[in-house]
């Protein structure tokens, strides 16, 4: 599951799958971001058709199309604009395709929150799930690489000037990481029979202040984390840039021998919504690999996994997960 690809000029792309099911017309008039959203929604609707929502987070949508779209309005001056580019443009147009596509008209919303979209989402699900027992939501994050976004993170030094390959990323001591893209999708509910893992707990914050961070964190194991049980793991979004290892450094220092540290984003590179594949690697890994270990911990409870995720040093999410 925890497969390693090779990243190329900094950029780690998302593999795309075959698309089975989805109508050839459609499927050409799609944006990427809409496309690996649905090539990976499509699978787990299939294990659970009955869906009562759609609840989708993503910090720029189909920003490629965006782009696109105003292009046309200047080189055709407003004159024979494709609409497609228009349709496929807005952040919410994810979950509307997944709606039609699967005839849902139940809820259907779209969290924008940059850094903070997936755990919005997932916070939302949550809610959901508590209001209406019983009930099947489809939960996701969807990001792709603009070349526009990517330009422009790029000159306000988010990514590396020097090139470099994933597999070397946490052995840099230079500012900026390499740009990534993704989709995860999610079935949740209230029924804890056959669940791969329960969220126990979330929490945001909104800060630079390293100490803040972690003194954040430490209420949160507290209050959340039974009495006397250590954390099996802790899996953080460390991405490189040495700017933000203050950060990950005080998180880090909160949890003793028993747990184990490791990282995911060498797998899958930087883009808001990445903390959603942390969510999906620990729902899915069974045996962690050792790339991705940076600190073996002892025997600690296999039950309790916190994740921590941080995007441009100053949004922040926490997530308690039992398995």
């Amino acid at each position: 599951m925890a497969t390693l690809h090779e990243s190329a000029g900094n950029k780690l792309k998302a593999k795309e799958p075959k698309y089975e099911g989805i109508p050839p017309g459609i499927l050409r008039r799609m944006g990427k971001a809409v496309r690996i959203g649905i090539g990976a929604a499509l699978p787990v609707i299939r294990q659970q058709p009955a869906i009562d929502g759609i609840i989708i987070g993503t910090a720029n949508g189909g920003m490629e199309d965006c782009i696109k779209f105003l292009n046309q309005i200047i080189d055709y001056e407003e004159g024979m604009l494709t609409p497609g580019n228009f349709v496929q443009s807005t952040p919410n147009a994810i979950a509307a395709q997944m709606g039609l596509l699967n005839k849902n008209k139940g809820y259907n919303i779209t969290h924008v929150h940059r850094g903070l979209a997936f755990e919005n989402a997932l916070l939302d699900a949550m809610m959901m799930v508590k209001e209406n027992p019983g009930n099947n939501y489809l939960l996701g994050a969807v990001d792709e690489i603009s070349a526009y976004n990517y330009n422009i993170d790029l000159l306000d030094g988010c990514f590396k000037k020097e090139h470099i390959a994933n597999k070397d990323l946490y052995n840099t001591i230079s500012a900026g990481t390499i740009a990534g893209e993704g989709a995860a999708m999610f079935i949740v509910n209230d029924n804890a029979e056959n669940a791969v893992a329960e969220v126990k707990a979330i929490q945001t914050i909104h800060t630079e202040n390293e100490t803040e961070v972690s003194t954040a964190m430490q209420q949160f194991i507290r209050q959340n984390l039974p009495h006397n049980e250590k954390a099996a793991l802790l899996l953080t979004g460390e991405n490189g840039d040495v700017r933000l290892l203050k950060y990950y450094s005080g998180i880090e220092s909160l949890f003793d021998e028993h747990t184990t540290i490791a990282r995911f984003k060498h797998m899958c590179g930087e883009y808001p919504t990445a903390s959603s594949v942390a969510l999906w690697l620990v729902c899915n890994t069974h045996q962690w690999p050792v790339h991705m270990i940076k600190k073996q911990g002892a025997a600690g409870s296999a039950r309790h996994i916190i994740i921590y995720n941080n995007y441009r040093g100053l949004q922040h999410g926490f997530m308690h997960i039992a398995v």
